[in-house]
């Protein structure tokens, strides 16, 4: 039989100490403080008693450094799948709030034109869909047990959505994928469906910054 559950873990917090929106650029992993919530995601899956048998995780840095502890708690080793990545985003490098902030340059603004698709970055629906295909494979790769996925925010947030029925179209402010968050799934007929969310570093997230995610 198929996996059991699929737990969409989102990374840790990333040192970013210039406030940066980072997306893909290389060179942004965990901070000390992340390396603690990606630990405490890995604890919550372990105390728990998931049969955890697979392994998956973005390319990204602050992905691979966000499944280490999983990995050495399942004794496992992650694959690397480019469907889970963070989507691309023309603000990559940038501060975007404050002086000198990307959003107070008016040459920026013909990117803000279209929120809804968005204009400044990969669709929406371009997202989900490659998260629930990605999720799919995972489900069918394993004979049985849960399976791990880390991932980043947005693709999390977008496969929540299309599950729940909703449109992607969403503030940015509102999402609910705490850092090092767990959103569960499991398969109901020809469907996934979201069964559980936690947040086992909320205890850490007053320490934490989260403001490089797209």
């Amino acid at each position: 039989m198929p996996a059991e559950q699929i737990h969409l873990v989102r990374h840790g917090e990333v040192f970013n100490p210039q406030g940066v929106l980072y997306g893909r650029l290389p060179g942004y992993g965990l901070s000390d403080l992340g390396r603690k919530m990606a630990q405490s995601a890995a604890d919550l899956l372990l105390a728990a008693e998931r049969p955890v048998t697979s392994l998956i995780a973005s390319p990204l840095q602050r992905t691979q450094q966000s499944a280490e502890p999983v990995a050495a708690a399942f004794g496992l080793e992650p694959t690397l799948d480019e469907r889970v990545i963070e989507p691309e985003n023309r603000f990559e490098g940038k501060r975007m709030t404050g002086p000198g902030g990307a959003l107070g340059d008016l040459r920026n603004w013909r990117f803000l034109i279209n929120p809804w698709e968005p204009s400044w970055g990969e669709a929406f629906g371009s997202i989900a869909t490659r998260m629930l295909v990605a999720i799919d494979e995972a489900w069918h790769g394993v004979d049985s047990g849960d399976v791990v996925v880390v991932s980043h925010q947005l693709p999390i947030w977008m496969v929540h959505r299309r599950l729940a029925g909703e449109s992607l179209a969403h503030d940015p402010r509102r999402r609910r994928c705490a850092l090092s968050s767990i959103t569960t799934l499991e398969r109901r007929g020809d469907r996934f469906v979201e069964v559980d969310y936690r947040d086992p570093a909320s205890g850490l997230a007053a320490q934490a910054t989260d403001v490089g995610a797209v």
